[in-house]
């Protein structure tokens, strides 16, 4: 299925970003029927997201010999599940337009990852400033996306570098992914898709932006400490002095021959910092009984046992909150692939679906999400547009 101009959401939503999806296959057509779906105005940026499987080659290919991708920049990423005007999707490409008379936009690749040092953070912001300095005065909303390989293990690196540099402007992103299978994830940038990589976007537009993070965990009273740790790695070997696995089982009231991805998204562990409780889920037990997490981990960091809302029910209360002050014309969505986990095992699918349509929501299910200077998992993080403050300036009104 195809989304073209006639398949676009009706008001009030998209009258800004432009939106389209599609599930062909074939890189030509499905390139053919974004571009279709996006329409023939100017683009400040166009963000794509990339079901897993694909050909990514034929698919960059496809995007540059395609007039609009060839002329907009363009970037994006690989994902675990999608988000389009129907709810969650899979196995689609989403393409998000941000069009030039609202928005202004300039990028930077990071690559390679693994030599990426704290120190870059502010050249790279001080390039990025520079390159939207000719924005239009009406464009004086700002905020930072950035979307990374999900499997470079450098996320809390680049936010904690990046956050101090940027001072007041937002930043949100998301972790590229591959499904549930962590074996190729990739950003996309200057027509090739990239491993070990990040592509950050600094956007000023004239809609109002608000960039927001929720998660539906409650924290107990279970406590444990992790006492052995390679945090290069992600990987706990002990907690309370135990094997990681072993222990973990134990808190949670499982069996730890019954630990499973669904039991890691149903009983994650959260850590308290800036009087806030945050997710650091586990990403799978290796054959020797550790634990990898999906984000930083160390030795002495204290692990609490969190217990779930209804995620629906979360969901719905937390979206209808971004319309206090208005309804947004678009939100754009950073959704952990637990959360979805969690949402098909408890058969909430179409449920849910029907929320994140109600409220507009376009995105992917990732690996991790970026909100300011933290990387966390299990989280719900994005960017809420709205029409412009001032009637008058709404040049759709």
């Amino acid at each position: 299925m195809t989304a073209g101009a006639d398949d676009a959401p009706r008001a009030p939503f998209g009258r800004h970003v432009r939106r389209a999806w599609t599930a062909l296959t074939n890189p030509a057509a499905a390139a053919a029927a974004l571009a279709d779906g996006l329409g023939p105005e100017a683009f400040a940026l166009i963000v794509l997201f990339v079901s897993p499987g694909r050909d990514r080659d034929a698919l960059a290919a496809a995007l540059a010999a395609e007039r609009l991708f060839a002329t907009a920049p363009v970037i994006g990423c690989t994902t675990a599940g999608e988000i389009t005007d129907q709810g969650y999707a899979q196995g689609v490409l989403v393409a998000i337009g941000l069009p030039a008379c609202d928005f202004s936009a300039s990028l930077r690749l990071v690559a390679p990852l693994d030599s990426y040092t704290l120190g870059r953070g502010r050249e790279i912001v001080q390039g990025l400033r520079l390159g939207v300095a000719g924005a239009p005065s009406a464009h004086a909303n700002e905020f930072a996306l950035m979307l990374v390989d999900g499997l470079s293990l450098r996320e809390d690196a680049l936010v904690s570098s990046l956050g101090p540099a940027l001072g007041a402007t937002p930043l949100l992103g998301g972790s590229a992914a591959d499904a549930l299978d962590f074996n190729a994830t990739a950003v996309l940038h200057g027509g090739r898709f990239h491993s070990d990589a990040a592509v950050i976007a600094l956007i000023r537009t004239r809609l109002r932006v608000k960039v927001f993070r929720f998660d539906n965990f409650t924290a107990t009273d279970r406590r444990m400490v992790v006492t052995s740790a390679d945090p290069e790695h992600r990987i706990v070997h002990e907690i309370n002095a135990e094997p990681a696995a072993r222990e973990y089982a134990r808190m949670v009231g499982k069996n730890p021959d019954q630990l499973t991805p669904l039991t890691f998204a149903s009983n994650p562990v959260v850590v308290k910092a800036g009087g806030q409780h945050h997710v650091r889920s586990i990403q799978r037990i290796e054959e020797t009984g550790d634990l990898r997490f999906f984000s930083a981990i160390d030795e002495g960091l204290v692990l609490t046992v969190a217990e779930a809302r209804d995620i629906a029910e979360h969901l719905e209360e937390a979206l209808t909150g971004l319309s206090a002050d208005g309804t947004p014309d678009t939100v754009i969505g950073f959704d952990c692939a637990l959360r979805r986990l969690e949402v098909e095992h408890t058969q909430a699918l179409g449920k849910v679906s029907a929320i994140l349509r109600r409220h507009g929501v376009v995105g992917f299910n990732t690996y991790g999400e970026q909100h300011n200077m933290l990387h966390v998992n299990q989280t719900f993080t994005g960017v809420a547009l709205y029409p412009p403050e001032d009637p008058a300036e709404d040049l759709d009104a």
